[in-house]
């Protein structure tokens, strides 16, 4: 559906760039819901919880791809980005968390925790509060692939 390519140190050289990004797509896929104003909400909360994550954490330079897609009721982020074995081992273990039966229990320790947030805030925030299907592979060695899968609208409404 929609695609965008930005160097990942121009796009890590400020925080606000994860705001306008996700709010930005978020309005592009949102014209034609049921419910535009609620869905762009949603979708850009989930999209900046990504976003957020990676300029957390990703690799020294290259670039960040971007793109969103839609199937039915299912909306596809995938964010491919720089990241060596130790910045994808990051990424596993907080998908392993998801995967564990206290997944709830971990994301409140993070989200009230004193001082820095883990790393791992975001996703598990997507995963407990939006349901989403949270995946990575690796994109050659110094690459990865972060796809979220989210279901923020039922059709049948």
């Amino acid at each position: 559906m929609l695609q965008m390519d930005l160097d990942i140190g121009d796009f890590c050289s400020n925080w606000s760039h994860c705001d306008l990004l996700s709010a930005y797509l978020a309005r592009m896929v949102s014209h034609n819901r049921l419910d535009s104003l609620l869905f762009s909400n949603l979708y850009s909360s989930a999209l900046n919880e990504l976003l957020e994550t990676v300029f957390r954490v990703h690799g020294a330079s290259g670039k960040l791809e971007c793109s969103v897609r839609r199937q039915g009721g299912l909306d596809r982020i995938e964010l491919v980005f720089p990241a060596d074995e130790d910045i994808f081992r990051v990424y596993r273990e907080a998908i392993d968390k998801l995967s564990g039966e206290n997944a709830e229990k971990l994301y409140l320790e993070a989200l009230f925790t004193e001082g820095q947030p883990d790393a791992s805030l975001g996703l598990l925030e997507l995963g407990v509060d939006y349901g989403a299907r949270l995946t990575i592979d690796r994109v050659g060695n110094d690459r990865m692939c972060l796809v979220a899968e989210l279901t923020l609208e039922d059709e049948n409404e």
